[in-house]
Formats: structure tokens, C-alpha cells, sequence
């Protein structure tokens, strides 16, 4: 007992330390993943590829991640695997050597897999490792561990921009470095998790009693990965073909467009930071409802905006969307207590995969009836938020 009490308070010590390493090595992360979506412009011109290929390419990566994720997530949530997190970065890392010196689309759609798959290994085991980092303070945790994603996605485009565009396609894989780096990182967790797992193998496990009749858990989570695929679809369209369509319509180059992406993915670094937060303040609930219903107006405005409203309305859009993500995750926690990977797996890839599919679908409108009418159709899509109406109230749970 002497052991377990000294260890605690080093446990706590490292609490945030292991958050920070989570969410950097989610930096790391999506970095390497938006480098697929960055890249599109010169693979189009590399590869003659139409806009269905290119759709293809975003569907190929995230149903790969799509249909792995809830698989992962439900053996771990049963056999935690602590140090499957490093092999998931060693998948990356294969992935980008592949895209760097691809030869053919189909070695380009065999890199994006590759790349899919360790996405799919990443995201629920870093979630529960966040979670258990998160010393009570749950949408923090889940905020501060997405921000790192959606702070690589920005920084994914610029470093596209500036050192993959001028020095070719093969620069990509000297980025293979950065999965080097996140392995080593993500070896030092696993090896804490390992550790905090035996500190509290003696405890209770957490109950798994759903706070409300399974048939209304069962439609709330419907409704969340509607919002979720919905939002998803939405921010696909603007990661796939947000620098096509302002180059098409305001006569952009590449770097500019690039930029322009970056200030969408920078102001979704941002809103998700903040959504967490004001989570645990007010209410996942409460964030769901904001964000969701609160994009709508904005969304309906922008494929009519000029040059410089359309970089105002992206940076609200991607602030106010983005907020809700995190609310999310830690909503669908509340509803199916002890089953962290299970959640994870479903929204950070089942939903994340019906984004591939629209991103696909969207390519084919794009290559028949041109790349504003695909920013018209998605405009609309925020709609669905009203259905965030229908989402039930948990009760707070009685202290024990």
C-alpha cells in the first residue's frame, strides 16, 4: 500500500505532461494526414487525376480509419493495448515513404490506406489515455488532445505549401521523421498507461449502468453521429476543395489557396480548444446546441461571399463548427459510461469516414457541374443541426 500511495502523486504530477504528449503527438499526427489533402493539387497535375480520383484518394484514408476505429476501439476497450500506439505512428511513417515516391494512383491510394490504418490505431487508445489524464475535467482533456489534431491540419497545408510544392513530390518522405519522433513519444506513454493500469488494477472497474433507457441511449447516439457525419461531410468539402474552388472563383495561386485553408483549419484549432472548456462550464449539451445550429447562417452565406468575406465567414464557420466535436465525445461518454475506445473508435471514424464518402460524392458534382455548385449543395448541410432538438438531458449522476 506504501508503494501504491507513493506513486500516486507522481501520476498526478504527469497528468498534464502526458495530455501535452498526446495531443502533440496528435499534432504530429494529422500534420502527416492533411499532407494527403494538401497535396492534391500537385498529385492532380502529377497524376492527371479528375475530381472523382481525388475523392477517392480523401475516401480511401478516411474509410480505411472509418471501418478500423470502432473495431480497435471495442477490443481495447476489453484488452487495453498500451503500446499499440507507437505501431499505429510505424504505419504512418510507412505511408508517407510510399506517397513520396508513388509511382501509379494505385500506390497513391495503397500510401492513403496505410496512412488510414494508423489513424485508425491512434485515435481510441490516445482518446482513453486523455481521459485518464484528464483529472476529472473531461471536455479539457478531450479539447486540449483535439486541438493537437486540428493544429497539425493547419500547419499540414502551410508546410505543403512551402516545402512539398517547390521541391516535389519526393520531399514527402523526409516527413517520415516526424512519425520517427512521434513513435519515440508515443512509447513514453504507452509505457504510463502501462504504469497507471497497474496502480489501479485494485480499484473497481467503472460502472457501465446507462444513465437513461437503452432505446433513448440507442437515438441519442444516432442523432450525435448524424451531427458528427454531418459536420464532417461539410468540413470535407472544405479540407478537399476549399483552395480548387477559390482558385477557380477569385484566380488564386496554389500558395494563396493554401493560405486560405490555413486560416479555415486555424480557426478550427481554435474552436475546438475553446468547446471543451466551456463544456465542463456549461454543458456538453449546451456546446452541441451553439455550435451546431450557430454555424448554420454563415454556412448559408458563404458561396455567395466575395474574396474577403469568404475568408471572414471560413474563420467563423471553422471557430463555431468546431466547437462541438469535443462537446460531442465526452456527450457520447455520458451516455455509454466505460466504453472510452468504443466511443472513440465511432467518432473519430465512423463519422469521419461518411466524411470520405461525401468528399467522394462531392467529386463527382465538382467534375459535372463545377466546384461552386459543390459549395451551393453545403451550404445547406448544416440544416440537419436541428435535430439537436431531439437530444435528451442526463441526469448528473448522485455522488456515491
Amino acid at each position: 500500500m506504501a508503494t501504491v500511495a507513493e506513486r500516486a502523486p507522481r501520476f498526478e504530477k504527469t497528468t498534464m505532461s502526458i495530455l501535452m504528449a498526446v495531443s502533440f503527438c496528435h499534432m504530429l499526427n494529422d500534420i502527416m494526414q492533411s499532407l494527403l489533402a494538401s497535396l492534391y493539387p500537385l498529385f492532380k497535375a502529377n497524376y492527371d487525376l479528375d475530381f472523382v480520383q481525388i475523392g477517392l484518394l480523401t475516401m480511401t484514408f478516411q474509410v480505411t480509419a472509418s471501418l478500423l476505429q470502432p473495431a480497435v476501439g471495442i477490443v481495447t476497450d476489453r484488452w487495453p493495448m498500451p503500446y499499440s500506439l507507437p505501431v499505429g505512428m510505424a504505419s504512418t511513417f510507412c505511408g508517407l515513404i510510399l506517397l513520396g515516391n508513388a509511382g501509379s494512383f494505385a500506390l497513391l491510394l495503397v500510401a492513403a490506406s496505410l496512412i488510414g490504418f494508423g489513424s485508425a490505431v491512434f485515435h481510441p487508445e490516445s482518446s482513453r489515455v486523455a481521459r485518464l489524464a484528464s483529472g476529472g475535467r473531461h471536455g479539457f482533456a478531450q479539447s486540449f488532445f483535439q486541438v493537437g489534431g486540428n493544429a497539425g491540419q493547419a500547419i499540414g497545408p502551410l508546410l505543403a505549401a512551402f516545402i512539398v510544392l517547390p521541391l516535389g513530390q519526393h520531399s514527402v518522405s523526409w516527413f517520415a521523421a516526424i512519425a520517427m519522433i512521434g513513435m519515440i513519444v508515443l512509447s513514453w506513454v504507452g509505457s504510463w498507461y502501462m504504469s497507471h493500469r497497474r496502480q489501479n488494477a485494485s480499484k473497481p472497474a467503472v460502472s457501465r449502468t446507462l444513465p437513461l433507457p437503452q432505446n433513448r441511449v440507442v437515438w441519442a447516439l444516432l442523432i450525435l453521429v448524424l451531427l458528427t457525419a454531418t459536420k464532417n461531410v461539410y468540413m470535407a468539402s472544405v479540407s478537399s476543395y476549399f483552395t480548387f474552388y477559390v482558385i477557380d472563383r477569385f484566380e488564386l495561386s496554389v500558395q494563396q489557396a493554401q493560405l486560405m485553408l490555413f486560416l479555415f483549419l486555424g480557426s478550427v484549432a481554435v474552436g475546438t480548444f475553446l468547446g471543451g472548456p466551456i463544456g465542463d462550464r456549461f454543458g456538453a449539451r449546451f456546446v452541441i446546441w451553439f455550435s451546431i445550429l450557430g454555424v448554420i447562417p454563415f454556412a448559408l452565406l458563404l458561396p455567395y461571399a466575395d474574396l474577403f468575406w469568404t475568408g471572414v465567414l471560413s474563420i467563423v464557420i471553422g471557430l463555431v463548427f468546431a466547437s462541438a466535436f469535443s462537446a460531442i465525445v465526452v456527450f457520447a461518454q455520458e451516455l455509454v459510461p466505460g466504453r472510452v475506445g468504443l466511443i472513440a473508435g465511432v467518432f473519430f471514424g465512423f463519422a469521419f469516414g461518411a466524411g470520405g464518402l461525401g468528399a467522394a460524392l462531392l467529386g463527382d458534382f465538382a467534375d459535372t457541374h463545377g466546384i461552386a455548385f459543390v459549395y451551393r449543395i453545403c451550404s445547406y448541410l448544416p440544416l440537419l443541426g436541428l435535430l439537436t432538438v431531439f437530444l435528451p438531458r442526463i441526469p448528473k449522476q448522485k455522488p456515491a
